[in-house]
């Protein structure tokens, strides 16, 4: 999955949200339900995302929305092997990189 996120170092929950298609209730509960999740706060209590913030964000919604497992099913992936599932990610992550240079110079080529 593409995220279209600017570089920054915070991201608002909001920012988030619409990125990864979802309503910010469903980022807030991930954030209770995964405990790698771990925004900041500041003085207003708005959560403020980090880069690994979104990282983990990436893998759970990749676990639970494109590879159908349940949230106890993601938890339990995300705990009994947490550096194969995101060296497995990275891998796939990458590769959809790659198409999708690659059908932008397919594009072009045609």
């Amino acid at each position: 999955m593409f995220i279209d996120l600017p570089e920054k170092r915070y991201y608002k929950i909001g920012e988030v949200a619409k990125a990864f298609g979802v309503n910010t209730s469903h980022i807030r509960f991930w954030e209770k339900e995964f405990d790698v999740l771990q925004p900041k706060k500041n003085k207003k209590g708005n959560r403020l995302f980090t880069q690994e913030d979104i990282k983990n964000l990436k893998l759970i919604y990749h676990l639970v929305k494109e590879k159908g497992y349940t949230l106890e099913g993601a938890k339990s992936k995300m705990k009994e092997s947490p550096k194969n599932v995101k060296k497995n990610y990275d891998i796939i992550s990458r590769l959809e990189t790659i198409k999708e240079e690659l059908l932008k110079i397919k594009s072009q080529i045609s």
